[in-house]
């Protein structure tokens, strides 16, 4: 009903900003990846926009783009995850990292997202195995050698984020050994 929104952004309360379209205010519920690039308050603000009608509410999602809300669209289609989890779905992980997940089968990235339990992580793997433009077993970038994996892992369980650990994963030498990965890595981050 509601596809895109375009105005002048008056408030931002995380996960909600405030539109005004030509007078008209709009409450939009936005993850925290789209959150995280706003404009200021007072500047001019589209976003595509997701509409959902309940018995007991009309609420309007909004995303930076296309494909940010076309995996909101997917993970409501999933029986048990509804708009709230949806968006914590998203804000706790880009669309990359959800389609690499998804590719890898990898349960334990979407356990870490706040709400998201090991039943339903793996029903999320299995139903949108294949619908957020990845190939069953395609993998966005290339894949991680058992060495990066184990060092991605060590990186996480000292505390860094996904999205960390790989960066610092992408900077080190290629066939660099899991020791010498860690330390480089480490020093990387410490910067």
């Amino acid at each position: 009903m509601i596809g895109k929104l375009t105005g002048t952004l008056l408030e931002k309360n995380p996960p909600e900003v405030l539109l005004d379209c030509h007078g008209v205010a709009y409450e939009v519920q936005v993850p925290m990846s789209t959150f995280y690039n706003l404009p200021a308050a007072g500047e001019r603000l589209s976003l595509l926009t997701q509409f959902i009608v309940r018995e007991d509410a009309q609420l309007l999602y909004g995303f930076a783009t296309a494909p940010e809300r076309q995996a909101f669209r997917a993970l409501i289609k999933i029986a048990g995850v509804g708009p709230r989890t949806a968006l914590a779905v998203l804000s706790g992980m880009g669309v990359d990292d959800l389609v690499q997940a998804i590719a890898l089968q990898e349960a334990a990235r979407l356990v870490k997202v706040p709400g998201i339990g090991k039943k339903t992580a793996e029903r999320l793997l299995l139903e949108l195995r294949g619908k957020l433009g990845a190939d069953p077993g395609a993998v966005h970038g290339p894949a991680l050698s058992t060495a990066q994996a184990d060092i991605q892992q060590a990186l996480e369980a000292l505390g860094y984020s996904d999205k960390e650990a790989s960066a610092a994963l992408r900077a080190l030498p290629a066939q660099t050994g899991v020791s010498e990965g860690i330390k480089l890595a480490l020093k990387a981050l410490a910067r």
